[in-house]
């Protein structure tokens, strides 16, 4: 990595939070001290330095990654380089026979489904699947959702029915709402 100088600053809010010049400091020690790892890894450090978690105790690890890119663009400090592309705004092209069309669910009203199942997209290979179905069934196909997000596959009689995506809101919402 090459020597970096940022420049002064006071504090700065990224991702709902306030950073001091101490804090701001911090993290660029942290970056300097691991020059090796990787935005990742950087990213749970700084969260474990900085105590930076949510309720539930985990660590705000993807608020963390952004608010770091948000600084580097800024000029407070530099990322090393990302070491595998996260494919945002790349088309999404896998194809897998989980995903293939079912033959047409006919009901007489709603409660001939059977029972209704929510279930949540908890690992890698039901993500993938989750992707892969708004890919080829949703009109405007997949696009990665910012932030924070919650998403579900819906099943009636054990077929699946529905998907529910839900991702954060923007930070400044508030003129909106108002």
């Amino acid at each position: 990595m090459f020597p970096y100088t940022a420049p002064e600053t006071a504090s700065a809010r990224y991702c709902g939070r306030i950073f001091s010049t101490a804090e701001l400091d911090q993290i660029r020690r942290l970056i300097a001290a691991n020059p090796a790892a990787s935005r990742a890894q950087l990213s749970r450090l700084v969260c474990a330095d900085l105590g930076w978690c949510r309720e539930d105790g985990r660590i705000k690890e993807m608020s963390c990654r952004v608010a770091m890119l948000r600084m580097q663009t800024d000029g407070l400090l530099q990322l090393p380089p990302p070491r595998n592309g996260n494919h945002n705004g790349k088309p999404w092209h896998r194809r897998t026979a989980q995903a293939e069309p079912d033959a047409p669910l006919r009901a007489d009203g709603p409660r001939a489904l059977g029972a209704i199942q929510l279930h949540r997209v908890s690992h890698r290979a039901e993500s993938q699947l989750h992707n892969e179905y708004i890919d080829r069934y949703h009109y405007l196909g997949y696009q990665p959702l910012p932030g924070a997000q919650l998403r579900y596959f819906v099943r009636a009689g054990g077929r699946l029915v529905a998907l529910l995506s839900f991702a954060a809101a923007a930070w400044k919402t508030q003129p909106r709402d108002r």
